[in-house]
């Protein structure tokens, strides 16, 4: 048998789970803060992670700093032009190996992190308690996230560089009622002034369809978001059921919240109770 090299590696395994949380585009590990502090409090161990390019890493161009250069900012190519979804992948992946040293690991990821946790349910299910998609995109009849957008009638172009510090009335009331319709104003911009301005151009397009023989072997549980406008309620519908069509033996565990599309900000006491279930189970 092989020795351990330091305390750390040969850590004991105690059962409880740990959560690892992806984020989606444009985000960051700041958007789990409120889910991993009730998490917490509940007795639970949690990893927030920053995809690479994102968060300790992020790019802020000055053209996007006061006073904004608007026209910079917009020719301006992302400075993740060149990562990819396997590159957010093996991140994880690597984060999910340390983890599971300790005990089950549940995976859970919103939005576009949705593409990111499949990738690791169909690399490692073997390390994986549960994968659970937080209102996020979970590819299975067709393989990127911009072929169901095509369906309907989003022309699925990636949208690499945001300008989240508008300060058009119009422009950030359209993002409010996109993405968090049910907070207060102060809620709304508290949030939006965590998340980032680049993203890599090619995630929305890239081959991100979970495997029947890979992924299709872990419990898997879906968190509808009823008031989600970014990925609508029969989107979300439409991908359980595909799931539950590829794999009958092992449907989706389904649970409705009821918030848009940024929920785990605003309801994390809900979440982490919902989480926490589905370690007893």
């Amino acid at each position: 048998m092989p020795q351990s090299s330091s305390g750390a590696d040969a850590a004991p395994r105690d059962g409880s789970p740990t959560f690892v949380l992806v984020h989606g585009a444009h985000s960051n590990a700041a958007v789990w803060s409120p889910l991993v502090r009730e998490l917490a409090f509940l007795g639970h161990r949690a990893l927030a992670v920053d995809l690479p390019g994102h968060g300790v890493d992020a790019h802020f161009p000055l053209s996007y700093q006061a006073p904004q250069d608007l026209a910079a900012f917009a020719a301006q190519p992302s400075p993740l032009a060149e990562l990819t979804l396997a590159d957010n992948v093996a991140h994880v992946v690597e984060a999910v190996r340390r983890l599971a040293r300790f005990g089950p690991v549940v995976l859970v990821g919103s939005s576009a992190g949705g593409a990111t946790i499949t990738g690791v349910g169909n690399a490692v299910p073997e390390l994986l308690g549960n994968i659970v998609y937080a209102s996020a995109w979970c590819c299975v009849d067709l393989p990127s996230m911009a072929d169901y957008l095509k369906t309907v009638g989003h022309p699925g172009v990636p949208l690499p560089m945001i300008n989240w510090r508008t300060a058009d009335v119009d422009v950030l009331a359209e993002l409010k009622h996109g993405l968090m319709a049910e907070a207060t104003d102060e809620q709304f911009m508290a949030w939006l002034n965590t998340v980032e301005p680049t993203e890599a151009p090619q995630l929305l397009t890239a081959d991100a369809q979970v495997r029947a023989d890979t992924w299709g072997r872990v419990p898997h549980t879906y968190l509808r978001f009823s008031r989600d406008e970014a990925i609508p309620l029969a989107m979300q519908d439409r991908m359980i059921a595909e799931a539950d069509r590829l794999t009958p033996g092992n449907p989706f565990a389904v649970h409705t919240v009821d918030t848009g599309h940024v929920g785990m900000w605003l309801h994390p006491t809900e979440i982490a109770r919902i989480l926490t279930d589905l370690t007893l189970e």
